[in-house]
């Protein structure tokens, strides 16, 4: 079973207790944008194999959005963090680029 820190209310939650929601670090596009990049927002996402950034609800709980990197082929869970941020923190870069050495942070703009 997948289990998370929730880093708003420090509780161990596992998956029943929360909710996922997607890619994290996404841009949104708004009001303005051109249909390419909107629709490129809403259907794109990308589907890893090995190390994805993804948003995560602790549903039962707080009820707050945090992020998470997770090991898609392992499930090991590397870190969670505040949903308030642009990128990952450096701690997590740190660790994630530790256990996959060929892992760099792709900015998304």
């Amino acid at each position: 079973m997948l289990t998370l820190k929730c880093p708003c209310c420090g509780v161990q939650a596992d998956e029943t207790e929360l909710a996922a929601g997607g890619e994290a670090h996404l841009k949104r596009f708004g009001p303005g944008s051109s249909d390419a990049d909107f629709e490129t927002y809403l259907f794109t996402r990308e589907n890893p194999k090995g190390v994805h950034l993804e948003r995560w609800r602790h549903a039962y709980g707080c009820g707050k959005w945090f992020l998470a990197a997770r090991d898609t082929v392992t499930m090991e869970v590397i870190g969670t963090y505040s949903a308030q941020t642009l990128e990952p923190p450096q701690e997590i870069k740190d660790a994630i680029t530790a256990r996959h050495p060929g892992w760099s942070w792709r900015e998304f703009s």
